[in-house]
């Protein structure tokens, strides 16, 4: 079991005070949400209680009818023998609870009940289970909602055993801003390609730090990458008019597939020509949030004019679409892909992959994802806050110019601070322009 940062968000949701809502961790497949919950569990509670929908069928029948607490905890000690229910002492786990509707309506009164604390997981959440009418419903006010996502590029590097020394060592240059010793920031350049390539998917760093092979690793990656179209099929049992899921099925499939293609442009703003030829907004946005709302993709929206707050100049119609995890991506690209990132040879696809990977990065972070982009050609890869101040984000596959930033710094229109540039350069500062490596976008706070 890897070390996650979000052990701690869940301590702080058991330690809350007031009267305890039920946690509800989100987010996509193979993310670690089950192994994560079970430890959490195991160090803080006497009695864990452990429900997985998808594997017991049959527990979906405690919901049925009306939610009574005592009633359900008489149900499922029969159900599972052995198990304990002491009051005030257990947590209930919901595993996979987008498979029973009625699982997470039961959410209401064991909170107004108070004495079993309760923490939902799964994946597709607002998606499957949850829509349809047999259910009971989703218990507003009642649940703490945890995003999840993959592991991030310092908990890559717990993995595989670096130092939090060494860590410290990386911030303490970031903050002072000067530049780290060459041996640690050449270890730390192979370190974060070794991640772009395998991602954050705990499973495949599994795999990745076992065995050394990036064979195996991307063999594993296609598998998820066809269990997640495999998800996309699912999808057709949420509604009645089987027609209407088909149709949808086809687009959530060419828009999924069309990320490369659309993040290798020079302009990578996403272009709905590239799925038809008379592609429209309103054919595909269904398709779009569908694969937002399952985690898989992240977008990012391009600003009208750069002022705080940012979200108040986004274009909700004008967007990039980038992978969540940067592995899944580099196993979109087909193979030989990771070797020519490891060895330096990234060809047509560089500028996509690194910016795929920073915005992996801040939404790991919990940002949303702006850029700025004016028809004369002018563009600014992110535009973001850091320390409360409005920042440039230059992404660079190779050293590269920063003539866009260059012009917006000067420009007093722009309610600009700082720009960064993100290469594989070592740190430096010039005025407002700060130069720091790819691996220090963990800082970036």
């Amino acid at each position: 079991m890897f070390k996650r940062k979000i052990l701690k968000t869940f301590e702080n949701w058991k330690n809350s005070s007031g009267k305890k809502k039920a946690l509800v961790v989100k987010g996509m497949r193979q993310i670690g949400k089950t192994s994560s919950v079970l430890q959490f569990a195991k160090d803080h509670y006497a009695n864990v209680v452990y429900v997985n929908f998808k594997e017991r069928d049959s527990a979906k029948k405690v919901f049925e009818g009306d939610l009574n607490v005592d009633r359900m905890i008489m149900d499922l000690s029969a159900m599972l023998p052995g198990t304990r229910m002491v009051p005030f002492k257990t947590v209930l786990i919901f595993d996979e609870v987008q498979e029973c509707a009625n699982a997470r309506a039961s959410v209401k009164p064991f909170c107004e009940d108070g004495r079993f604390d309760v923490i939902c997981t799964g994946s597709l959440l607002g998606i499957k289970g949850y829509n349809k009418k047999k259910g009971k419903g989703v218990p507003t006010g009642f649940e703490h909602i945890v995003y999840m996502k993959p592991m991030d590029f310092e908990e890559f590097l717990w993995a595989k055993g670096v130092g939090e020394n060494v860590i410290d060592y990386l911030r303490g240059c970031y903050e002072s801003r000067t530049p780290v010793s060459e041996a640690t920031h050449t270890a730390m350049l192979r370190y974060f390609k070794e991640y772009i390539c395998v991602g954050g998917l705990p499973y495949i760093v599994d795999r990745f730090v076992a065995t050394g092979d990036m064979n195996v690793v991307s063999q594993e990656q296609r598998d998820i990458l066809e269990e997640y179209r495999d998800d996309f099929g699912k999808h057709l049992d949420e509604n009645e008019n089987e027609e209407t899921d088909l149709t949808l099925l086809s687009r959530i499939n060419r828009v999924f597939d069309s990320i490369p293609g659309q993040l290798a442009k020079e302009n990578k703003k996403f272009v709905y020509s590239a799925l038809e030829k008379k592609g429209r907004s309103e054919h595909y946005q269904a398709a779009i949030q569908w694969l937002l709302d399952s985690g898989i993709v992240n977008q990012c929206k391009n600003l009208s004019s750069i002022s705080a707050p940012l979200e108040g100049g986004a274009i909700d119609n004008v967007f990039k679409l980038y992978m969540q995890d940067s592995g899944l991506f580099i196993a979109m690209l087909g193979e030989g892909a990771t070797f020519k990132i490891l060895s330096g040879e990234l060809g047509f696809y560089k500028g996509a992959i690194f910016e795929n990977i920073i915005a992996d990065s801040f939404s790991k972070q919990g940002r949303s994802l702006f850029y700025f982009h004016k028809d004369s050609g002018l563009e600014i890869d992110f535009v973001t806050m850091v320390g409360g101040e409005t920042a440039l984000i230059e992404v660079k596959a190779t050293t590269g110019n920063t003539k866009s930033s260059d012009t917006v710094l000067k420009n007093p229109q722009y309610e600009v601070d700082v720009c960064y540039k993100l290469s594989e350069n070592n740190v430096g500062v010039a005025g407002r322009k700060i130069t720091l490596p790819y691996y220090m976008a963990m800082f970036l706070k």
